[in-house]
């Protein structure tokens, strides 16, 4: 049987509902930025009902869409009594797409840093935590359990700082403080991440994604190629956008005052990183924990950059025990 749809438009609000699926497709607004979420039901039959356990809060990473997380987590939260809310960023995926400001040059960027500049980007990290605020506005969420993976785990501590009182705690996964003195990935990495690929045909684009996903991968946990590279079709027919991931990265690298402002976190965190992340090394998950008051650590052996299947079910186990 087809999917079976109906939407209903409102004034700041597109609702779209899969009646087969049980899924809901919306857009939130924030001043004029629409953000695309979907929201994911609780499916534990004591807790399906209008007053879940608690809503869980998603937020990817650079260039990353809500497709990108693996499915086996938002089921095992939602069988867990947990309502699940996924969004794509702005400038990716089918949220507003920033092209109307043009590319950024990174090395200039960075140039200007070095030498004490204030930098023009086309939005902030923290522009974007009022995003994923937008998203818990539209869905009547005055509290939520927040998980931001990456550059999404940024997001999140700018949304902890930002609005302290909208989150009942903090998961920050592979990401970062952003403190100066830590170290970074090599130039190597960086180059392949962000290299264009020679030919604009979509296998081009699908080998250059899956040579950087194979450079990020976890050495001891990898994905099968074939299920890997279904993903990234999927991901690159929904939405490609090359200039929002160059846009997310300019705001990642002007955010250098967050650092200095973790202390005031208030939430209950739990800090996730790999052993063997080689974009954003350990020690920059270390220093996240050490700076928020009383957060929690799990450090997990021979994880990179990714979140495989085989090791959702480890952090599936903590998160669950974290959020009760």
């Amino acid at each position: 049987m087809g999917l079976i749809k109906s939407c209903v438009i409102f004034e700041d609000l597109v609702f779209l509902q899969s009646i087969e699926a049980n899924l809901l497709f919306m857009r939130a607004n924030n001043n004029a930025v629409w953000l695309e979420y979907e929201v994911h039901p609780a499916l534990n039959e004591v807790q399906q009902s209008v007053h879940p356990r608690a809503r869980v809060l998603l937020i990817m990473g650079l260039g990353l869409q809500l497709i990108s997380w693996p499915q086996s987590l938002i089921d095992g939260l939602t069988r867990a009594g947990f309502e699940v809310i996924t969004m794509d960023n702005r400038d990716v995926g089918l949220s507003t797409i920033f092209d109307h400001e043009g590319v950024p040059n990174l090395l200039w960027q960075a140039l200007q840093q070095k030498m004490g500049f204030k930098v023009q980007t086309a939005y902030s990290l923290e522009d974007m935590a009022g995003d994923a605020l937008a998203v818990l506005d539209a869905c009547g969420v005055e509290q939520a359990h927040v998980l931001g993976m990456s550059m999404g785990g940024m997001i999140a501590q700018r949304l902890a700082i930002l609005a302290p009182h909208r989150l009942l705690s903090l998961v920050s996964l592979m990401s970062s403080s952003g403190a100066k003195d830590l170290p970074g990935p090599d130039a190597a990495l960086l180059e392949r991440m962000f290299s264009a690929p020679q030919e604009q045909t979509l296998e081009a684009y699908v080998n250059q994604a899956m040579g950087v996903f194979d450079a990020l991968a976890s050495p001891g946990f990898r994905d099968d190629v074939k299920s890997m590279r279904l993903r990234v079709v999927n991901a690159i027919e929904r939405s490609y956008h090359p200039g929002g991931v160059l846009r997310q990265m300019s705001a990642v690298m002007a955010d250098s005052a967050r650092a200095h402002l973790l202390h005031t976190i208030k939430a209950p965190t739990l800090v996730i990183h790999g052993l063997a992340d080689p974009l954003v090394p350990i020690a920059c998950g270390i220093d996240t924990a050490k700076r928020i008051p009383g957060a929690q650590w799990m450090e997990i052996k021979d994880m990179a950059h990714d979140l495989p299947q085989c090791l959702v079910p480890m952090v599936l186990s903590r998160l669950i025990e974290f959020f009760q």
